[in-house]
């Protein structure tokens, strides 16, 4: 097991370590900083442990997958969702208790989950959401005493917000390598997984199986239509909202100008140019 101190949830260490006691793992390596994560996992599945149990957060996964992807041998992932967002967890549909998923875990059965190769300057893998354009800047001005307040209602508080510090993007995306188009916009998403920050519908239809990445480009519009645009994101409606342009592809590519700066799965992951590429089915995951 693998075990973030840190993650959202965590209250007392020992008392949270103590919850683990049903599952016996035979080892608990607890992070210090970042990048322990992945170098564990790394270290650990060349050792020949063929099984690791994430208890964290969207963060500490990203780290272990992107370990497992490197070390390229065959390796069941458990998650004990205990972050703040959990939103790749929502995705698998695991329950918040910690509880039911130690029932889980413990029973072991696996499913296939695609991985997401992501290549600028440095390779990096995700398994659940990479964004870049307005996204960061929208979360930042989302703070704790607005996620209190307004709740679902959070991410539309916190667009309204980023406004006046939005700037667009001269953006050329390119689609499997064969649609190519040109425009200027204000967000790229590119999502295996269903959700972010924290349960928002991003991409409400997407199946982290099917070997596709559901792609949402929101192009530069009035202050009014980006407000309804987030609403809409809120209700997980926009996928057919003619405010944005959708596409479901293997791979894209993104340029821009200024150079777009991404995150995958919450973590810093470069600038375009950018390319994003499915590897189906590379990781097994520990679900009902």
């Amino acid at each position: 097991m693998i075990f973030n101190p840190k993650a959202g949830s965590v209250g007392n260490t020992q008392e949270t370590i103590s919850l683990f006691r049903n599952l016996k793992p035979a080892r608990i390596l607890i992070t210090k900083k970042n990048g322990d994560a992945a170098k564990w996992a790394q270290q650990i599945i060349r050792g020949g442990c063929d099984y690791i149990i994430v208890a964290g957060g969207d963060g500490t996964l990203n780290e272990v997958v992107n370990g497992t992807a490197r070390a390229n041998r065959p390796t069941r992932i458990g998650l004990l969702p205990i972050g703040t967002g959990n939103d790749f967890a929502r995705t698998l549909d695991l329950p918040s208790s910690v509880d039911e998923n130690i029932d889980i875990l413990r029973a072991g059965n696996t499913r296939a989950v695609d991985l997401v190769h992501a290549r600028s300057k440095h390779g990096r893998y995700f398994v659940n959401v990479a964004a870049g354009g307005f996204g960061g800047i929208v979360r930042r001005k989302i703070t704790s005493e607005i996620k209190r307040s307004w709740g679902p209602l959070a991410y539309i508080r916190g667009a309204a917000a980023a406004l006046p510090n939005l700037h667009a993007y001269e953006t050329r995306i390119i689609v499997d390598d064969k649609e190519a188009f040109s425009l200027v916009l204000y967000n790229v998403v590119i999502a295996n997984g269903r959700y972010v920050a924290g349960g928002l519908h991003m991409a409400p239809e997407a199946d982290p199986a099917d070997g596709l990445l559901d792609v949402v480009l929101i192009p530069k519009r009035s202050a009014a239509e980006l407000a309804l645009v987030a609403a809409q994101i809120v209700l997980g409606t926009h996928w057919s909202s003619n405010l944005v342009i959708t596409r479901r592809a293997q791979k894209i590519s993104v340029r821009s100008r200024p150079a777009m700066r991404f995150n995958l799965d919450g973590e810093p992951g470069g600038s375009a140019p950018a390319e994003f590429q499915i590897l189906p089915r590379a990781l097994n995951f520990v679900a009902k």
